[in-house]
Parts: structure tokens; C-alpha cells; sequence
């Protein structure tokens, strides 16, 4: 049986290991890759936005979700939240450094894939055609 730290060598030294259960860089991962966290850091690769402005950019995001996604991201240093202490309360985020690098590179992933879409419907049409 092949284990993880079998499977990561030839990577190098790496302090983490994502492939290892027990490692923190797996739910980080998890944050930026999910559903929610990948949309939420694009869009917030454009500029600052309030809650509100977030959950209109991320169509078919609940508040509840955006909420949970926007704490999760904060907790690992990729998004910062100021409130001002204005009334009523505003509540802007911003891309940290970290989370703008981690942006760039989700949307190459994202601009690659939109730009392949053609290629994917039609392998879908073709798989879906050979199961029906």
C-alpha cells in the first residue's frame, strides 16, 4: 500500500504536506477551493466589497454560507474585515497580500476553464449520448 509520504516524495522538503490527513494546509485548501471561497476571493480580486455587494457578485450564495466562506477565509489570512463604526454599521472586505496571490492563481484556473467550456459541453454531449 502507497502511502502519503510515499506519494509526496520527489516533491521535496515541503514543511507541509496537504496529501496527510492531519495537516492544516488541507483545510485551507478546502477554504480556497470550495464552491464558495474560490467565487468570493475572485470577486474580491476586483476591489473592496461590502457583504452585500459580495453576495450580489457571488450569484447563489446564501448569506449564511458567505458568512461561514468570508470567517474562514479571514481565520487563514486571506481577507481582511473593517468595520466602521458608523451607524449603521459598515462592513467592508478586502484581499489581504496572501489572498491576492492565492487569487491570481485561482483565476488563471478560472479564466482556463471558461475558456474551455466549449471542450467540456461537448465531452459532455459525447458522455452522456454513449450512456443514454
Amino acid at each position: 500500500m502507497t502511502t502519503t509520504q510515499e506519494l509526496s516524495e520527489g516533491l521535496g522538503d515541503l514543511p507541509f504536506n496537504v496529501f496527510a490527513k492531519a495537516c492544516p494546509s488541507r483545510g485551507t485548501l478546502e477554504h480556497v477551493t470550495g464552491r464558495w471561497g474560490g467565487l468570493a476571493l475572485g470577486a474580491l480580486y476586483e476591489g473592496s466589497l461590502r457583504f452585500n455587494e459580495l453576495r450580489r457578485r457571488v450569484d447563489g450564495v446564501s448569506e449564511k454560507m458567505l458568512s461561514q466562506t468570508l470567517h474562514a477565509l479571514e481565520r487563514d489570512g486571506l481577507v481582511h474585515r473593517e468595520a466602521q463604526p458608523t451607524n449603521p454599521p459598515r462592513v467592508d472586505y478586502e484581499l489581504t497580500p496572501l489572498g491576492r496571490e492565492v487569487a491570481e492563481r485561482l483565476l488563471a484556473l478560472i479564466h482556463f476553464v471558461e475558456g474551455s467550456m466549449e471542450e467540456v459541453l461537448a465531452a459532455r454531449e459525447r458522455y452522456d449520448s454513449a450512456r443514454a
